[in-house]
């Protein structure tokens, strides 16, 4: 649901906050006022072009901001969740269109694409009017609407599952390549896996081959460095190490028997004593076990230059060398088995197939007499909107491919016939836009609740129509918004008096300078614009009434 709107410098509006409510929100006022500017608002922030035009005259940018409550839009929620720019439940979303023509977006204070925003504001808004009719006009769209009116949620998962296992099989048999390239393909594997088998180590070998080539690598080095350390531990020289510690022993002994408290750092220095002699010790193993050998390092630098090749060969590092021998294990097992892994591969997916036409033909059958019967609730509202010769069809094609596939065997088609002797042609090429906007209307209160779009806009959708019809699409709306909110830009009052929240538009001038001006009316200022509506300049006391009347009704329907 759209709980607020905020546009700053846009068109003639200066800035306007507008709160909205649950169930019909009503938009009136003067011709030429700007009405409709807050459904082109909506429309910009579900990712509709924009252009320098949309900014207010000496302005620099245009700002719209709107916040939604997601309790009822899980399809939102999810999204959000996929794209990481979920926010503790929150849901706004802004945008800002600058002199120079460009725009930026951002949901949830995160910046974001065009196309993120109008993939967002799909499972939030829908915006039926003169020229904007959005996902009915859309044959996926109206597909998934026909599945939600039949209740086909099951339905359409038992045609996915096999769908979904035939082309995972279909992937996996063209995996296996041609039966006249396999033996090549087979042969060019195996000495792929072969080397790796020789060569390809392990992390924890691999580091051990590193550090063997570092010793060997600088082993005289090594041999010389830890020479000239042992000498300084324990040498010839009376600057050793060793003999200086026992000197200072010696000597803190003998201060000892005069002060009993140094006999605990004597201690001190025997342990270090100790610990030396063992470091000592140590080293002298070591150096034990060093060698110069030229023939080893030979054969290491060999190994390591060999799994340098192999990594750049395969693009890997050489820690995952390895891990690749396994995966080539798997595909040279694959095409030993080629043949019959063909055989029971082709075999499973013949199962999917039958499995899936199965499944297909319960979901056309229930789509057929889905069909027929959203078809007669919408040409039966069409009359009562206005379009008494109006007819509404549904027409079931074959998909394009007869492979199975996940949406089901066939596509549909709306398809209307606004007057008597005139073919029914697609929905979304009806000319009219007041006939369009009833028939969006019409298809939607037939199809009430069934899709998750909390937020339904119409702009116009009594263009061309007045009297009882007006009234009964008045009613329509108001039925709408008893599920879902409502949003009507509308002239008519017997439209208007349906809302259970009206706002007024209105241009005023000041100082030189032309604004729009939009304004919540409370009960008092409703029965005056209504009477506006129905009177023109001169209201009496009839249209007064007239107007108080209308409310009254609309509130005890």
């Amino acid at each position: 649901m759209l709980r607020s709107l905020y546009v700053k410098d846009f068109a003639i509006v200066g800035e306007a906050d507008i709160a909205l409510q649950p169930g019909l929100s009503v938009v009136t006022g003067e011709t030429g006022a700007g009405k409709s500017l807050l459904v082109d608002a909506l429309l910009l922030l579900s990712g509709g072009r924009s252009d320098a035009g949309v900014i207010r005259s000496g302005c620099e940018r245009a700002e719209l901001t709107a916040e939604f409550d997601l309790s009822d839009s899980p399809a939102a929620r999810d999204w959000l969740a996929a794209e990481e720019l979920d926010d503790e439940g929150a849901c706004r979303l802004r945008r800002v269109i600058r002199t120079e023509g460009s725009s930026r977006a951002w949901i949830n204070g995160r910046p974001v694409t065009l196309s993120q925003l109008s993939a967002l504001t799909g499972h939030l808004i829908e915006i039926h009017g003169q020229h904007e009719h959005q996902a009915l006009l859309d044959r996926t769209h109206q597909l998934q609407l026909l599945d939600a009116f039949g209740g086909h949620a099951d339905a359409l998962a038992a045609v996915r599952q096999p769908a979904r296992r035939w082309r995972e099989l279909g992937q996996r048999m063209a995996s296996l390549g041609n039966a006249g390239d396999s033996g090549e393909d087979l042969a060019r594997l195996e000495r792929q896996l072969e080397d790796l088998d020789r060569h390809a180590l392990t992390e924890a070998q691999l580091a051990e081959l590193n550090d063997l080539h570092r010793r060997l690598a600088n082993a005289g080095q090594l041999v010389n460095g830890s020479a000239s350390v042992a000498e300084l531990i324990d040498g010839d020289s009376e600057f050793a190490v060793r003999r200086s510690l026992a000197r200072a022993r010696q000597e803190l002994a003998r201060l000892a028997e005069l002060d009993p408290s140094l006999a605990v750092t004597v201690e001190l220095v025997e342990s270090i004593e100790i610990q030396l002699g063992e470091a000592g010790d140590a080293l002298s193993r070591y150096q034990d076990g060093l060698e110069l050998d030229p023939e080893r390092l030979l054969e290491t630098e060999n190994q390591l230059s060999k799994l340098h090749e192999l990594a750049r060969r395969h693009r890997l590092p050489m820690d995952e060398l390895k891990a690749r021998a396994e995966e080539l294990r798997l595909e040279v097992d694959e095409l030993r088995n080629a043949g019959s892994l063909r055989q029971d591969l082709e075999r499973e997916r013949g199962a999917a197939a039958a499995d899936y036409r199965k499944a297909a033909a319960q979901l056309s059958a229930s789509r057929a007499a889905a069909a027929q019967r959203l078809a007669a609730e919408v040409s039966a509202l069409m009359g009562e909107l206005g379009m008494s010769d109006g007819r509404f069809e549904i027409a079931l094609e074959p998909a394009a491919k007869d492979d199975p596939d996940a949406l089901g065997a066939e596509r549909c088609e709306f398809l209307v016939s606004a007057n008597p002797g005139q073919p029914a042609r697609a929905l979304r090429k009806v000319a009219s836009g007041g006939e369009l906007s009833r028939i969006s209307l019409a298809i939607e209160v037939a199809a009430l609740g069934l899709d998750d779009v909390g937020t339904m806009v119409f702009d116009e959708v009594d263009s061309g129509i007045g009297g009882a019809v007006a009234e009964v699409v008045g009613q329509k709306l108001r039925r709408l918004g008893g599920s879902r909110q409502a949003l009507c830009v509308t002239h008519l009052a017997q439209v208007a008096a349906q809302g259970h929240q009206h706002f007024r538009v209105s241009k005023q001038t000041a100082d030189g300078q032309t604004f729009t001006r939009i304004e919540a009316l409370d009960e008092k200022s409703r029965r005056d614009e209504i009477a506006r509506m129905l009177g023109g300049i001169e209201i009496t006391k009839e249209t007064l009434a007239h107007a108080r009347q209308m409310l009254e009704r609309a509130r005890t329907r």
